[in-house]
């Protein structure tokens, strides 16, 4: 009888276990939550759909080809800055933050679709190799780039690659009738962060800075050293059209302007508990008077940089209102090479504000017309019409700032249309003024590379009534003359040429030097400067205690 129960023993243990699994998976099915059921059941149907098409539809279908198109889709629905990249993106969409990428050293645009070389990297692979700004690029690796195949991103794929590679660049060359093939063996290039540093006035230091990645803070602290070796008393620091970049790269630099214990931002998400980042009291440029620069192009990191310094009353933030991207991404790759960011908690200035400006769920067209929306309300031109849809906050001495999206600044500067006509908008968005300024550039190059320097190559150009061989230039190319428009928007025009004829042979410091010339948010820095007033003062009366969705204020 022993035996008999014996023999049976592993059988009633297995039907036991299958029990308890059936049971389990019962209980869990019905009871742990209807949440895990309804991501499954959506997976299970996205699955059941690809496996449908793959199987029965009436044509071959490229079912990674499909995924590729689907998941932006699906990502768009939920905020404008979930991403997809491609596997064949991600290494540019990566190098643009890490400062440095492998490649042949040139800069370039694309008119009527041919490949024109820029400027030249001192010393990169295309100096090197004998490379000229002028260059026209006709073939790579023997074939024939140009037409309708050349665009930014072609040009990028072909002349970039591995370090110690080699690429076979075939060019016209301005004057001669032949093409010269030229072997460059690619390298590392640096693209830097800070595009100026140099001085305002005698006692004003000023860096522009046009992202933040992975060297920015180096860049910076080199730049101010660079500019404490001219005794500087004041610091200006231009964020106009920065579109941000790394969180710990903004969190770094400013930390360099506040003292100890300062909060300089927090994030919080659904599954992202609250991180606070405060600054550790070691910066070296904590007394000197600050101010910060924003336009509506400043965003993410840029508006991090800003708030922190505007809530901490540490300076002085000057210009129009940021962009107000305040959501936090997180990259997250897959086998195939390809990557998502996606949005996992909000970016919070120390008051407590929310940087991210209302969106609404699936419309990124809405989100992207924004800037035109402000446009045509006329909050570029006037204070009043900013419209601020979130609640106030205060700064730590009682400061009134504003939530509900980007950073307004505590001194607002509008754009400037005293001189501005249809004439020069249509030359400026039509991109005339650029093909104008490069051919002029380019017929003229061998003269203008003696000067060495923005002033004298500047006051060379002031000589050249540019303004009138621009408007013959736009009558033969679709832009109908308007002699009446051309008079009252002759200094904007002349402005715009002269800017891009000085980057085209200097760089791009000489040419934020000239545009900073007669620049009155750079009027309105000094202005602060010689008043004394980059620290802001305390109100004469109280304000009372901020709104910080329950915080308070730091």
């Amino acid at each position: 009888m022993n035996q008999n129960k014996n023999r049976f023993m592993p059988l009633l243990m297995a039907l036991c276990v299958i029990i308890g699994i059936l049971i389990g998976t019962f209980y869990t099915n019905h009871f742990a939550g209807n949440r895990l059921n309804i991501i499954n059941s959506g997976s299970n149907r996205l699955n059941n759909l690809l496996h449908i098409i793959d199987d029965q539809y009436v044509d071959t279908v490229n079912i990674d080809s499909l995924v590729e198109k689907a998941v932006p889709q699906i990502l768009a629905e939920l905020d404008p800055h979930s991403v997809y990249i491609s596997a064949k993106d991600v290494q540019t969409a990566n190098d643009d933050l890490r400062g440095s990428f492998s490649g042949v050293g040139i800069e370039f645009n694309i008119r009527k679709d041919t490949l024109h070389i820029q400027s030249v990297i001192k010393d990169g692979p295309a100096d090197h190799a004998g490379l000229l700004a002028g260059d026209k690029v006709v073939s790579i690796d023997g074939k024939p780039f140009v037409g309708k195949m050349v665009t930014n991103e072609e040009a990028m794929h072909r002349l970039r690659g591995p370090k110690d590679t080699k690429v076979i660049i075939g060019v016209l060359r301005y004057g001669e009738k032949k093409a010269k093939q030229f072997t460059v063996v690619r390298g590392d290039i640096t693209t830097k962060s800070v595009s100026a540093v140099y001085m305002l006035d005698d006692s004003t230091g000023y860096v522009r800075i046009k992202n933040f990645g992975e060297r920015t803070y180096a860049e910076m602290l080199a730049a101010l050293f660079e500019l404490s070796t001219h005794s500087i008393s004041n610091l200006v620091i231009d964020l106009r059209d920065n579109n941000g970049g790394y969180l710990q790269a903004a969190t770094q630099m400013v930390n360099e302007f506040l003292p100890k214990n300062s909060l300089i931002v927090y994030t919080q998400g659904r599954k992202s508990p609250r991180t606070e980042y405060k600054s550790d009291g070691r910066g070296n440029y904590q007394q000197i008077p600050l101010v910060v620069l924003i336009n509506e192009g400043s965003a993410s990191a840029a508006e991090i940089f800003a708030g922190a310094i505007q809530d901490n009353d540490r300076g002085t933030v000057i210009g129009r209102r940021s962009f107000g991207k305040g959501l936090v991404q997180q990259q997250i790759s897959f086998s195939d090479g390809s990557m998502i960011r996606l949005t996992i908690a909000r970016y919070y200035t120390p008051s407590g504000r929310c940087i991210q400006k209302p969106y609404t769920l699936g419309d990124d067209a809405g989100y992207e017309q924004d800037m035109l929306t402000r446009y045509e309300h006329g909050e570029f031109f006037s204070q009043d019409s900013i419209k601020h849809t979130g609640p106030a906050y205060y700064t730590s001495i009682g400061r009134t700032v504003y939530g509900g999206g980007g950073i307004t600044p505590d001194i607002f500067v509008p754009e400037d249309t005293t001189n501005l006509t249809s004439y020069y908008k249509e030359a400026a968005m039509s991109g005339l003024i650029l093909q104008f300024a490069f051919n002029y550039t380019d017929e003229n190059r061998l003269r203008l590379k003696k000067f060495e320097d923005m002033p004298h190559l500047v006051n060379y150009l002031k000589q050249q009534n540019l303004v009138e061989k621009f408007a013959n230039y736009a009558d033969h190319n679709g832009l109908k003359r308007r002699n009446l428009m051309i008079m009252k928007s002759h200094s904007l025009l002349d402005r715009f040429i002269n800017s891009r004829i000085v980057y085209n042979i200097l760089d791009e410091q000489a040419w934020n030097e000239f545009l900073n010339k007669d620049d009155p948010t750079i009027k309105k820095a000094l202005e602060v400067f010689r008043q004394h007033a980059a620290f802001p003062k305390k109100p004469a009366k109280s304000s009372p205690k901020a709104k910080t969705n329950g915080k308070k204020a730091a």
